[in-house]
């Protein structure tokens, strides 16, 4: 995917986590994400496009709390959250290919696109879960956004960065998510770590649904009862208790 469509995305993403806060309030309790009430959950938001794109432009700075973000009043939320995704937007398709942190190495700025897009996209599920507002993600994103999931779940950085994630670890057991409209992904736990493909095949269990449920399972914003489970519920059972985004 490339800058343009992942910055479109983004601003999308944006627009549609705006209109899902729009008139709440701001101590609404986040279900999804219940240590945070709602101005928190824009708080981090916008607080995070603004870190991305200050590294993008500057490097690495440490990872903000989200506790501490002012995204301002709340008739003013909408326009702030825009800038944001618009500042990180402008830095990175200013960049283009010149390498720039990221938690797993230098790389192009359009991880922070990507990285960000996703970010806004699981936390849209959450605000409009909060407020009672529609949630839609277009199929191509619900994918790239599951892919992208597992791309880190496998980095062996990741489980330095939270180890809880080393659990993840197995003797070959397999996993599949299957949308039902041709490839989906299937997971394979090793000694070693996470290891997935985008190809079909047998799995001890599949999670099978339309995307957007299956990556809100995946993410736990979803019951899993939201899609269907075939064969070791228990494995499903482990895996989601370890993966929450």
């Amino acid at each position: 995917m490339n800058s343009a469509r992942l910055a479109e995305g983004l601003h999308h993403q944006t627009a549609g986590f705006a209109e899902a806060v729009a008139g709440a309030d701001p101590d609404t309790t986040v279900p999804t994400c219940p240590d945070w009430p709602l101005r928190v959950l824009v708080g981090h938001i916008g607080q995070a496009h603004r870190w991305a794109a200050s590294i993008v432009r500057s490097g690495p700075s440490p990872v903000p709390d989200p506790v501490d973000a002012d995204p301002g009043a709340p008739d003013k939320w909408a326009d702030w959250l825009l800038e944001g995704a618009a500042e990180l937007t402008e830095a990175a398709l200013e960049t283009k290919e010149t390498p720039v942190w990221t938690f797993f190495g230098e790389q192009q700025a359009t991880f922070w696109l990507r990285r960000m897009l996703h970010d806004t996209t699981i936390h849209h599920a959450d605000a409009a879960f909060a407020t009672g507002k529609p949630f839609v993600v277009a199929p191509e994103f619900a994918a790239d956004a599951i892919t992208e999931w597992l791309e880190m779940l496998s980095n062996p950085i990741t489980a330095q960065l939270k180890p809880a994630f080393a659990e993840l670890r197995g003797t070959g057991q397999t996993l599949r998510l299957d949308p039902g409209t041709g490839e989906g992904w299937l997971i394979t736990r090793t000694p070693d770590g996470v290891r997935w493909a985008r190809e079909e095949g047998d799995a001890d269990v599949t999670l099978a649904g339309p995307l957007r449920d299956l990556l809100l399972v995946f993410t736990r914003r979803l019951p899993a009862d939201r899609v269907t489970i075939t064969g070791d519920r228990a494995l499903a059972e482990h895996w989601l208790a370890r993966t929450a985004a």
